[in-house]
């Protein structure tokens, strides 16, 4: 079965929620498999508007299975209101995966991330302040909290 990958090259910002969307009509899954909260994706559907950060946008078809793969680190409380918020709109999440393998960004990431920001300075990264590179930090560091 063939499989078709979106990848970004300019850093962010390139299209790749709206190029996935397009895609996810004609496949059978979706799937997320890096990055974290700090990337987001508007889909327009029947002129609803839903605001996506976590969960693949192939969850508006019903049809389709959408994952969550263990390369993404996940922030617990912006997951589950992106499922809450899907579910008050009437949008089934029952084909939502998340692998166990996932790291989750824990509150402590999100102080460290704005500490080290403070403390750069003048040199500051100028990272969006969601935890997500002290989460990897920790994941490669063989540190972090996994879903399991």
């Amino acid at each position: 079965m063939p499989g078709t990958v979106v990848i970004g090259a300019q850093w962010g910002d390139e299209g790749k929620g709206k190029i996935t969307d397009l895609l996810a009509e004609k496949a059978d899954v979706v799937v997320r498999y890096q990055g974290g909260n700090n990337a987001g994706h508007t889909i327009v559907r029947g002129g609803d508007e839903f605001k996506l950060h976590l969960i693949p946008s192939g969850i508006l078809y019903a049809a389709k299975t959408c994952v969550i793969g263990n390369g993404v680190v996940i922030d617990p409380n912006i997951l589950f209101g992106e499922i809450e918020a899907l579910r008050a709109r009437g949008i089934s999440v029952d084909n939502l995966r998340v692998s166990g393998n996932a790291h989750l960004i824990m509150p402590y990431h999100l102080l460290l991330d704005g500490a080290s920001e403070q403390r750069l300075g003048k040199f500051k990264i100028g990272t969006t302040g969601r935890g997500i590179g002290p989460a990897y930090v920790d994941k490669y560091a063989r540190l972090g909290i996994r879903v399991q």
